[in-house]
């Protein structure tokens, strides 16, 4: 152990003055974990007891600050800042500690249950029944259920395993967590003669920081940075953004498919029914002439066929054209599938991440800063005017933005090309494994500029077919954004009213 450490890295961050106070002192750390515990409860509260639309506070404190603005911006910077400050490890972690301790069950130690309760889940719902979970008794209901599973979790087994496992979350920020610019690992030179292993010991997840440079992984570390506490060797660098992934690690099955999935159901799903769907040719599209075939034979009612189509085709597509691309790299490479697959699919990790900064910055300057503010306004009571959107739709220096999904595709080539590097064969054939094992990445390219092309040529739909976050209707589209309070019972709260 060691207790005061000097002389410290330059891109150590606990050695930085304001970054390593936020990082490191205890202090701070617990009166962020409570006031978002704290946030967390009183949400869940408002929606049982505010269940109504005007109840702006439950929907933008979950969909709007914590996903996906707090989660995605922390995710390509720092890593897995919010796993660390996380309301269910955070009380996870006492009652763990007074609970049974038991190993949980093999068939529950499978990461990919957390990923398909998130993929199938949430976003299958998502598209299906737009705006379900987001109503606020549903909110509160969804947070109620998957609290009480984790604290019986926590109870029963050891080592935080239903972080590890069954969290919807905790497999997708371990993996996308290898895309940020910074790691957790310690000084070799204490750890050589460090007998007593603090860190590891005041780890709750039962990791052993010590070996985290060593093995270029940091495992299922959530950065509660209880072992920084425990022994002052422990550093928390700042690297090259993604650079895990640029060196060789012990490849994970179940993050390749998180990458592949979410790309799926986020970005190409996205892109096709909130995206493409709002353009004048929205009609020609095969998920909504698929749609429209369906309805002949089945009563959607209030479902969204054009929406749960498109997630379908995005899911196929991504799926699909990755094996092909896969199959045929392995077989240019003469190297087995899987490890062709689960080696060459980390290059994938950059495509929702990066490419979703795209969408997420234009949307916080055009609605969420404005929905987050004015949901606080009304969760609190606060006597405060309406809070206006930073921007509008119309404004052209949004278009800046539009440049992200290509550095993150290039971003993808750049790590696959590095990937090749794990195979023994001639550049030729790496070449040509090369072109088919990036096809998602391509898939993800060709569809952002295919959506430019498409409304650069076609433009704009007369009447909206993005509907309320993917309803196929006929709304006419906003002319201009109005942030408008409504105050019921001495409270304020604001919606949007569209003219």
């Amino acid at each position: 152990m060691v207790e005061f450490k000097e002389n410290r890295a330059r891109n150590d961050i606990y050695g930085m003055p304001v970054l390593g106070f936020l990082f490191k002192n205890q202090t701070f750390m617990m009166v962020l974990k409570i006031v978002v515990l704290a946030l967390f409860i009183y949400g869940v509260y408002m929606g049982f007891a505010d269940p109504g639309s005007e109840n702006i506070f439950t929907q933008h404190l979950f969909w709007g600050l914590f996903w996906s603005l707090f989660i995605v911006v922390t995710l390509t910077t720092f890593g897995r800042i919010f796993c660390g400050i996380c309301p269910h490890g955070f009380l996870g972690k006492y009652i763990t500690k007074f609970g049974l301790k038991k190993e949980m069950p093999n068939f529950l130690k499978n990461r990919f249950i957390g990923i398909f309760i998130l993929f199938f889940g949430w976003w299958a719902i998502y598209y299906t029944v737009p705006g379900f979970w987001k109503v606020p008794l549903a909110t509160a209901w969804l947070f109620t259920g998957i609290t009480l599973v984790a604290f019986v979790m926590y109870y029963l087994y050891k080592d935080m395993s239903y972080c590890k496992y069954i969290c919807p979350i905790g497999t997708l920020t371990k993996a996308y967590g290898k895309v940020s610019f910074a790691t957790l690992g310690t000084y070799k030179e204490d750890c050589a003669s460090c007998e007593t292993l603090d860190c590891a010991v005041a780890c709750p997840y039962n990791l052993k920081p010590y070996a985290f440079d060593n093995k270029n992984s940091m495992d299922d570390c959530t950065l509660c940075m209880d072992c920084s506490d425990a022994c002052d060797s422990v550093a928390f660098r700042i690297t090259k953004p993604s650079a895990p992934l640029f060196e060789k690690f012990k490849y994970n099955k179940a993050e390749v498919w998180a990458f592949i999935l979410i790309t799926a159901a986020i970005s190409l799903t996205m892109s096709f029914h909130h995206g493409l769907n709002r353009s004048a040719i929205a009609d020609t599209f095969i998920w909504s002439t698929t749609a429209e075939y369906a309805k002949q034979y089945i009563d959607f009612g209030s479902l969204d066929a054009v929406g749960m189509f498109a997630f379908i085709y995005a899911t196929l597509f991504a799926i699909g054209i990755v094996y092909i691309g896969m199959f045929v790299a392995s077989k240019v490479l003469k190297a087995p599938f899987e490890k062709t697959f689960y080696t060459l699919g980390y290059a994938f990790a950059p495509l929702f991440l990066i490419g979703g900064l795209a969408h997420l910055i234009h949307s916080f300057f055009t609605h969420n800063y404005a929905d987050i503010a004015n949901g606080f306004i009304y969760g609190f009571g606060l006597e405060a005017g309406p809070v206006e959107n930073l921007a509008s739709r119309k404004d052209a220096w949004l278009g800046i933005f539009k440049v992200i999904p290509y550095i993150a595709a290039l971003w993808g080539y750049v790590i696959l090309a590095k990937k090749m590097n794990s195979f023994k064969a001639t550049k030729m054939k790496k070449v040509i494994a090369f072109v088919f094992a990036s096809s998602l990445i391509t898939l993800y390219l060709s569809t952002n500029v295919y959506r430019a092309y498409v409304f650069n040529t076609y433009g704009m739909a007369k009447r909206s077919h993005h509907g309320s976050h993917g309803n196929h209707s006929t709304a006419k589209p906003a002319k201009s954004e109005t942030p408008v309070m409504k105050c019921e019972a001495g409270k304020c709260g604001a919606s949007m009213n569209k003219q």
